[in-house]
């Protein structure tokens, strides 16, 4: 049975590794090289046990600083496009404490899936990604932060998570670089199993283990359309022609919102743009991190990658922008010197930004839509934990796909 996956960022590469695995033909298309996409400069953590939604109750406090502020982390600028609004209008929808509680349980489920398939993945492939599993340290500023957090650890402890609250001292002695940080700290989340790596890395192995295992990549190369005969596509159309395959999977990210349209689905997909810098640092022990940093007041993520440290954040709403302020890159260099004093200049910061295909709850698409073509099957919406929640879901869907056989 051929399978063409559409998408060749981390979510669409994995699914082409479960789908080949399971002795699928598979053909990988995109526009542009794997990786290219959202996956390139992502935060690089793999939060496999603190998934926490954005859409949280918390939200509706910050709901003017998010409309007005110009420095907010979190940005939301309404423009003349129905689906921002009919997507904000789900978002807001969802930031209620029943809801949050139900996302965080099937995120979780979906990310201990996830960790099993990943590392079933390094085991057969080795690649050079430069992994690590040191633990996250989620830092919070104030006693009325830190009881927020504990509210979610204890969320998160109901449902198998192993993390604990720790002290600023504690902090300093899991993670010695936050040393001249103490003072702005009240306490973290510890959670000793969490795991990072080089997203664009991985990519380009799965890239090159995927073509030594017969997946056809046909890449530079625009998705137009569709063919359709009946309730089934038959071929997808490309600035290269026509590919016919028996079953299609959408892994297109905040593409996937357009082309599924054209099928008759809607798809809850907007753009949450984000912003990286990646530094080059020092072997000193206390010169940069090894253990995973998440600053939840300033909504940054530090995450050691070799002989670099990559420094993530914001989360705007603004449509399909590509653009990168430069103050938005200052601010991310900023917080570096912040919390990590001893980085020392960095010459060079590697600038990047990314368009993360977010959902209203921050659940994933996975599977069938009774909208679509019966043939097609859709992997996209993961927001800010594609690489975390990639091999998971991309399983479940060659799972779904092997049961059916269509």
């Amino acid at each position: 049975m051929h399978v063409a996956v559409l998408g060749a960022g981390i979510v669409g590469l994995a699914t082409a590794w479960q789908l080949r695995r399971r002795g699928f033909d598979v053909t990988v298309i995109d526009r542009a090289a794997p990786g290219a996409g959202a996956s390139g400069g992502n935060g690089s953590q793999l939060s496999y046990s603190y998934v926490q939604p954005l859409a949280d109750p918390s939200i509706w406090k910050q709901l003017p600083k998010l409309l007005l502020s110009p420095s907010s982390p979190l940005k939301l600028r309404p423009q003349l496009d129905p689906l921002q609004w009919r997507w904000g209008l789900a978002f807001l929808a969802a930031c209620n404490a029943r809801t949050s509680r139900e996302t965080t349980a099937r995120l979780l489920a979906l990310a201990a899936e996830s960790r099993t398939a990943f590392d079933t993945m390094r085991g057969e492939l080795e690649p050079d990604c430069d992994f690590s599993a040191t633990g996250k340290l989620v830092l919070h500023a104030s006693t009325t932060s830190l009881d927020g957090a504990r509210r979610q650890l204890e969320l998160q402890q109901q449902m198998g998570s192993v993390q604990r609250l720790v002290t600023p001292d504690e902090c300093i002695a899991i993670e010695p670089a936050l040393a001249g940080y103490r003072s702005q700290m009240a306490g973290a989340i510890y959670t000793p199993s969490e795991c990072a790596a080089d997203c664009l890395k991985l990519c380009v192995a799965l890239e090159a283990a995927l073509r030594t295992r017969g997946v056809r990549f046909v890449l530079d190369c625009e998705v137009h359309g569709f063919e359709r005969a009946g309730n089934r596509v038959t071929a997808v159309r490309t600035a290269d022609g026509d590919l016919e395959a028996h079953a299609f999977v959408m892994a297109l990210g905040t593409a996937s919102h357009r082309l599924g349209r054209e099928l008759g689905a809607y798809l809850p997909v907007y753009p949450l743009k984000g912003y990286s810098i990646t530094v080059d640092v020092e072997p000193d022990p206390a010169a940069a991190p090894r253990v995973s940093v998440t600053d939840s007041a300033r909504k940054v993520v530090f995450a050691r990658i070799g002989s670099r440290l990559r420094v993530a954040g914001m989360a705007e709403l603004v449509g399909h922008d590509a653009s990168i302020p430069a103050t938005r890159i200052q601010t991310l260099a900023a917080a570096t010197r912040a919390v990590f004093p001893q980085t020392g200049p960095a010459t060079d910061l590697h600038a990047w930004t990314g368009m993360r295909p977010a959902t209203p709850t921050g659940v994933p698409i996975v599977g069938r839509l009774k909208q679509a073509p019966a043939n097609v099957l859709f992997n996209t919406g993961h927001g800010a934990l594609g690489f975390t929640l990639a091999f998971g879901s991309a399983e479940r869907l060659a799972q779904a796909l092997a049961e059916t056989g269509q």
